[in-house]
């Protein structure tokens, strides 16, 4: 794009009416002031509604909190990153000199911000069903592959719903050891619940991935423990 002016971007399957706004949602704020950051707002705006749109008709029976977990899986910016590295979006970015340098069109938060900011182009410059139909060929097979809700909750959920489920006190957790220098710490945790008889313990870089993987092997457990 620094080349020249476009009206298409390989991977999109759309042309644009306008091209300016193509080159407005592929410019970094640290290039120049006509930057992508008011689409990216109209963008994420967009995204998140076809996303829950598909979610609610796919998904008929799931609830809302559930939905609501599907779709952040979705629209979350690792997820956009790796979408705009598929159709190689980093090659086109207008950026300034130091975010070159430092790798910014590497950088995941500015390749899913720009993947909104053009999502936002594509509605002002084609309307809403051509914004609609981009974000679902983006996310086709995302969506197709999602998992079971169930399997998105992170095992302290998990754990704590299972024990709210059977009437039961929620599971407590407990800083057993804290090592290492500041840089490389590691947490010991350890994890009480009343269906066991023993103690839990886990360690991790944070207190709350060693909380969370306590929880799992407590979840591990427990469905061992349980009747065929």
């Amino acid at each position: 794009m620094s080349r020249g002016q476009t009206d298409s971007l390989p991977g999109f399957a759309y042309r644009f009416s306008d091209p300016a706004l193509l080159r407005q949602a592929l410019t970094h704020r640290s290039h120049g002031d006509s930057h992508y950051e008011r689409l990216e707002f109209l963008g994420d705006a967009l995204l998140n509604f076809v996303v829950a749109e598909s979610l609610y008709h796919q998904r008929p029976h799931v609830n809302e909190g559930d939905l609501s977990r599907l779709r952040s899986r979705l629209v979350r910016d690792s997820t956009l990153a790796k979408i705009a590295q598929e159709v190689d979006l980093g090659d086109s970015l207008r950026l300034g000199g130091g975010e070159l340098k430092s790798g910014g069109y590497l950088r995941e938060s500015i390749l899913a911000d720009c993947l909104e900011a053009i999502i936002g182009a594509v509605y002002l410059d084609g309307g809403f069903e051509s914004a609609r139909s981009l974000v679902l060929r983006l996310l086709a097979s995302r969506i197709e592959s999602l998992p079971d809700a169930e399997a998105l909750k992170d095992p302290k959920t998990r754990l704590q719903e299972l024990l709210q489920a059977r009437g039961l006190p929620l599971p407590k957790y407990r800083l057993v050891a804290e090592s290492g220098a500041d840089h490389a710490k590691q947490f010991q945790v350890a994890c009480c619940v009343a269906l066991l008889d023993e103690v839990v313990e886990a360690s991790a870089g944070s207190r709350r991935k060693a909380e969370q993987a306590a929880a799992r092997q407590v979840l591990a457990r427990l469905d061992q423990a349980s009747p065929p």
